[in-house]
């Protein structure tokens, strides 16, 4: 391998830290799963998965994610450079000039994929793409508000979805509100996380302006606010065996907070940052216990 071959790998896997290509294809899985098995209960999972409009919205959601990866990394690169040294390093092959090529080009991408769509799809991606700009561009330095945008930023595809099949049952929303919960946890340990960088590039977030323990008291109620969705899931939606997931991952918040509670630094808040995506990641899976009757047909049929 010679050595234009070996720095163009580089710049790849530059790119490939950028955008966070290693959560992307979770995220096209969680909303084929969310469209099988909770928005689109009508429907056959075969047609759900040869519905090439659900595919244009899929690939445009993942696109527009990809694209805010970057465009986040771009504002955030002298804050990652304290907070995440080694990974800054991997992402910084790539230029700052490259990156918005590459942001912009994602973006025009995602417009024509929408008009593929509709009109309507157009105007949503379109109010995406900039809302996500918009956030990382400014709201994300301030406490609470930056912390809630984000959040709602990261459901946005399952919106889409929701939209998509007008499934506006009682159980869905369950979901999206304990889905919520947990990443607007996970965007606070994150800042508790990224405390020593945030605090040098002024942004102002909750462990910032309010201190570590107010941090923590936040994690706490939002944690005991989980027990709402999880008690309409468990006791008053029909979720199949979906439930036992949801008991595994009260008893991981419990743990999470167990361990808050005596965090100190960095590994400590990277610790119980990387249990709750176990926890999320593991509900994206766990999606298909809701109904696993429908892969036992297929496996029938094979």
């Amino acid at each position: 391998m010679n050595r234009k071959t070996k720095w163009f790998l580089w710049k790849l896997a530059s790119m490939f830290s950028v955008i966070r290509g290693y959560n992307i294809p979770v995220i096209i899985l969680a909303q084929y799963l969310a469209a099988i098995f909770i928005f689109s209960e009508e429907h056959a999972p075969k047609k759900i998965l040869l519905d090439f409009h659900l595919f244009l919205l899929v690939v445009a959601s993942s696109l527009t994610i990809a694209s805010g990866y970057i465009i986040n990394n771009f504002y955030d690169a002298p804050k990652d450079w304290i907070n995440r040294p080694k990974k800054s390093m991997l992402d910084r092959l790539v230029s700052q000039k490259t990156k918005l090529y590459v942001y912009f080009t994602i973006n025009f991408l995602v417009v024509m994929i929408a008009m593929a769509i509709s009109w309507r799809a157009v105007l949503f991606f379109s109010a995406y793409i900039f809302s996500i700009w918009l956030y990382s561009h400014k709201i994300k330095k301030y406490p609470i508000v930056g912390n809630i945008l984000a959040t709602l930023l990261a459901i946005t595809p399952f919106f889409a979805i929701l939209l998509y099949y007008k499934n506006f049952y009682g159980v869905v929303f369950a979901h999206a509100f304990y889905l919520f919960l947990l990443l607007w946890i996970k965007e606070i340990i994150k800042d508790l996380e990224n405390l020593p960088g945030d605090l040098t590039q002024n942004y102002r977030t909750i462990p910032v302006v309010y201190g570590e323990n107010k941090a923590k008291q936040v994690v706490y109620l939002l944690t005991t606010i989980t027990l709402i969705p999880l008690y309409l899931l468990i006791e008053v939606e029909d979720v199949g065996y979906m439930d036992l997931y949801f008991y595994l991952s009260s008893m991981a918040l419990m743990l999470l907070t167990y361990r808050l509670y005596f965090a100190k630094d960095k590994a400590h808040y990277l610790w119980l940052h990387n249990w709750l995506k176990v926890v999320i990641v593991g509900g994206v899976f766990s999606i298909i216990l809701i109904k696993p009757e429908v892969f036992s047909i297929w496996w029938n049929r094979i």
